[in-house]
């Protein structure tokens, strides 16, 4: 039968971003958890003291678009930078925003 009836998968990563610019009172985060849950992923975002923190965990492709899309972030937003860190994932199920 070989491998044609399986499905494959993409492995889970992890991306953990640091966004900076006017990402704070600009629905930065309600946005990127809608997006995150469209897209499938696990993970949360929460604001900090230099803009918003983000954790994605889920198939490549999909946190590849996510982070895509906190690059530009929501109509309001006006990102200047994102960092973004690979991590091991944890197994994170569900997306929050944490305050």
């Amino acid at each position: 039968m070989g491998d044609a009836g399986r499905a494959t998968a993409a492995p889970t990563v992890r991306a953990r971003l640091s966004i900076r610019g006017r990402v704070q009172g600009v629905y930065f985060r309600a946005s990127t958890a809608e997006t995150a849950r469209t897209l499938g992923i696990a993970g949360w975002v929460r604001n900090t003291s230099e803009g918003v923190e983000a954790v994605l965990e889920g198939p490549r492709p999909a946190v590849d678009q996510a982070v895509a899309w906190c690059r530009t972030g929501p109509p309001l937003a006006a990102v200047e930078d994102v960092d973004v860190t690979w991590e091991e994932p944890e197994g994170l199920h569900g997306f929050s925003i944490r305050y």
